[in-house]
């Protein structure tokens, strides 16, 4: 049940300390003696760690290449919006190396890529609609071959252009009301009737930044032709399913003749949801048309050029409260940049509509969430989908409450928070039932110490004229399941082998979070087996169909069950023979330890597996697992979208120098409800990254793209990620012990994309430490993010402008007279 009891971490896992970072398990094979440790809820090490640090483990173009392997490159749009008036490919065929070239005529089925809208061509067919759109695919002798040859598209010679008018920003594209899907709005109540009576008011606007999924294993799919006019794809993806399914459309050919295989990622992040099928329809399309195996590894310039990041947003929002910084009523509008196209713009909105109420109960609210249409890259999945961007300006709104009446913002996020059995119902209708926001936020007051640390650093930042320190705690409430109920779904497949061996496959895929090594820990805990006799196989259509994607946090959970299911299923057949050998009843027969046991007595697992197999027990089992109670009518916008929620807290301490606007994070600590854990040491570097990637969004990761539509920041040279001299020399991560109100798998809870929104605290405590600056200004610090230090400085002149107004005019009004009107509008970006 839901008892929460503090802080937990497991005896093995690392454990963090003031003043300390994080310690490391060690790394272990399969087969050492960690992994012969109780399977689950112990510390154990990722199931490919070793193979990680020695280079062994086999990613996509690792792959031994047959025979006969080409190499394919993509020729990428100039303009942001043009038609296509001229097409002439001969320089491009006649280029050293090079085998064929294919276009949109070439495409046999449906030039289409697009995961829920049909409007995301494979290849560009009369009309480039974002610069970097792939125009045509080359394939050569090599890879550097393909590369120089698909480079001959920047000429005019090659593709003839008449360029069109380019949408390219957010304001532009509401300007014109252009959109990717039907703007989503939701009511509940009277906020504009609240807010007007309310005792004090306050409206402004807040943008945030997109975010390149960087991941370190780039886009690639290898295409192998296969007899009866079938294929096989090999694809960095984290939706093998719909892989399978876009290239079986885009052939024209029925599913089941295409099978795509994926062994792990070298990170996804969401950019390997949807957006690897590109890579995957033009390998496969051009292994079909020259019946040769076909490889296509986008550079890391083409990856960042053709892909979608996060979503951009810029809010207007208002808000009325009272003298404790209550809600009573709060507006907000979130207008997210779509790009060319729908892609999953629809469900990223939805879910940063469900997400702006983040830890906060709101009686009347109304929410607009916009996906705008831009000429663009279609932006995508990235870890949070649309929770961020929906959490991060509610946030804001709080702190900017606080700094008005003169309250630390912890009091007014408190006085705000959900209820337990009142003021529990959240704006689409879910009521939250596992609420432990107080507990969890004692506990980590208590050890982060912060209310003596913001007083100590009052004093500090009084005797410190250039160099200011800020503090920031923030909660997280973050529902985990898909937004669209019916891909809340999973299969798996558990053999049981004749030595009682156990090899498991599901269809979730591996990208470096711990998925497989987490459902090899539940499948060893069912049989009672030390982990290194499970073994997890590569993800593969052709083994459980029908799949979702992994994301949304949800791959333990799902796969994790399904995978359980099949093993319960074999260990019940099991059972029933232990209990004929050894006498008693197979309900009461148990599994631990390597061995069974019934009536008293025992005998090896392996060895009931052996009489099984001699009595023509069935070993081998299907599992199958749907998520419960989730529900969601996108017409009214309410229903039970989430299992469950996932609540953390997070303390972050900054310092900022206010002549140059650098900053450092000095101390995080985070505490964060991941259920009862299945292997606490897997958790806790989840959170470590999620913080630190949520922290690089919000600081120092800039996409920008220059007046006609080009993206400048397309390299690590551009483009600033951070690295591990940013992380915090005190770095306290612990799990706060919390065991899921749901039966999910041990009780635990997902951990992939909550932890992001930890770090919210770095942004706030940025901007705390910008206002300590300026003690006089009238007016929340304007700081946009991502916090660059060109920003950082912006926002402090304003500040001092501001506050040189103040000192000429007088205050703006007494404290405690008239309901109050702040607006806080961020600088835009040149």
């Amino acid at each position: 049940m839901n008892q929460p009891s503090g802080p937990f971490i497991a005896p093995a896992a690392p454990a963090g300390s003031p003043g300390q970072k994080t310690a490391r398990s060690a790394h272990a094979h399969p087969h050492d003696a960690a992994a012969d440790q109780a399977a689950i809820g112990v510390a154990l090490p990722h199931e490919s760690a070793a193979l990680h640090v020695s280079g062994e483990a086999t990613y996509t173009d690792d792959i031994p290449e047959r025979h006969g392997t080409l190499h394919a490159a993509l020729g990428l749009s100039r303009h942001a919006h043009a038609r296509i008036v001229s097409l002439d490919l001969g320089a491009v065929r006649s280029a050293p190396g090079v085998i064929a070239v294919f276009t949109a005529a070439d495409i046999p089925g449906e030039n289409n890529c697009g995961p829920v809208v049909h409007d995301d061509p494979i290849l560009a067919d009369g009309e480039v609609l974002y610069l970097g759109q792939p125009v045509f695919v080359v394939i050569a002798t090599s890879h550097d071959l393909a590369r120089r040859a698909a480079a001959l598209a920047k000429s005019d010679d090659v593709v003839g252009y008449e360029p069109l008018e380019a949408v390219l920003t957010v304001a532009d594209a509401k300007a014109k009301k252009q959109f990717v899907l039907p703007p989503l709005h939701l009511t509940r109540g009277a906020p504009a009737e609240r807010i007007a009576a309310a005792p004090h008011r306050i409206a402004g606007t807040f943008e945030v930044g997109g975010q390149e999924q960087f991941y370190l294993e780039g886009q690639i799919a290898y295409a192998l032709p296969q007899e009866m006019d079938g294929m096989h794809v090999y694809s960095s993806t984290q939706h093998p399913t719909e892989m399978q399914q876009v290239v079986a459309h885009m052939l024209g050919w029925p599913v089941h003749s295409v099978v795509c295989e994926c062994r792990r990622m070298g990170g996804g992040f969401g950019g390997k949801e949807s957006q690897s099928a590109l890579f995957a329809c033009v390998a496969a399309l051009a292994a079909h048309k020259l019946r040769r195996p076909v490889k296509l590894r986008a550079d890391r310039d083409d990856d960042f050029m053709i892909t979608g990041k996060r979503h951009d947003a810029t809010y207007e929002y208002e808000a009325g409260f009272d003298e404790r910084g209550r809600l009573v009523g709060a507006r907000v509008e979130i207008a997210l940049r779509a790009g060319f196209s729908a892609d999953l713009s629809g469900a990223v909105a939805t879910r940063a509509l469900c997400h702006f109420d983040n830890a906060y109960y709101l009686s009347d609210v109304e929410i607009v969430a916009l996906a705008c249409k831009t000429n663009t890259q279609s932006n995508t999945a990235f870890r949070g989908f649309g929770g961020p961007q929906g959490a991060l300006v509610m946030e804001v709104l709080m702190d900017s409450i606080a700094r008005e009446l003169g309250l630390d913002p912890l009091d007014v996020r408190r006085a705000n928070f959900y209820g337990i059995g009142e003021r529990d119902e959240t704006p689409y209708g879910q009521r939250v039932e596992d609420n432990i926001l107080e507990p969890l936020v004692d506990e980590l007051l208590a050890s982060s110490d912060y209310r003596a640390r913001r007083a100590a650093l009052a004093e500090l930042n009084a005797r410190s004229p250039v160099l200011k320190r800020g503090i920031a705690l923030t909660p997280v409430k973050f529902g985990i399941s898909f937004n669209v109920p019916f891909l809340n779904q999973a299969g798996a497949l558990v053999h049981v082998y004749k030595d009682g061996s156990v090899l498991v496959n599901h269809g979730g895929t591996e990208m470096g979070q711990g998925l497989n090594t987490k459902v090899a820990q539940v499948v060893a805990n069912a049989f009672g087996l030390p982990l290194s006799r499970v073994r997890v196989s590569a993800t593969d259509t052709s083994k459980v169909a029908n799949t979702s994607a992994t994301a949304a946090s949800t791959g333990s959970d799902l796969n994790g069950k399904a995978a359980e299911d099949a093993a319960c299923k074999i260990r019940a057949r099991l059972a029933e023979l232990a209990a004929q050998r050894l006498g008693g009843d197979a309900r009461d027969v148990t599994f631990a330890g390597g061995a069974v046991q019934s009536n008293g007595a025992a005998m090896p697992f392996a060895q009931l597996v052996s009489a099984a197999y001699l009595a023509r027990v069935q070993l081998w089992s299907d599992g199958f697992y749907a998520t419960p109670k989730v529900h969601w009518d996108p017409a009214t916008l309410t229903g039970h979208p989430f299992y469950y929620f996932a609540y953390g807290a997070a303390v972050s301490e900054v310092v900022i120098d206010t002549l140059t606007g650098e900053w450092k994070l000095l101390r995080a600590d985070l505490l964060h409800d991941a259920g009862r854990s299945i292997n606490p040491a897997i958790d806790i570097g989840q959170i470590e990254g999620g913080f630190i990637q949520g922290m690089g969004w919000l600081t120092t990761e800039e996409l920008w793209w220059n007046h006609d539509g080009r993206l400048m920041t397309h390299a690590p040279s551009t483009y600033k990620i951070p690295a591990v001299s940013d992380t915090p020399a005190a770095f306290n991560v612990q799990l706060f012990r919390n065991d899921n109100a749901e039966p999910t798998v041990f009780r635990s809870k997902a951990v992939g994309e909550p932890p992001l929104l930890l770090s919210f605290s770095v942004l706030l405590a940025i901007r705390d430490a910008i206002a300590a600056a300026v003690p006089d200004a009238r007016r929340a610090p304007p700081l946009r993010a991502p916090a660059t230090p060109e920003a950082i400085l912006d926002a402090l002149d304003a500040l001092h402008a501001d506050a040189t107004i103040a000192d000429e005019h007088g205050p703006s009004r007494e404290p405690g007279s008239q309901p109050t009107a702040v607006h806080v509008k961020a600088d835009t970006a040149a």
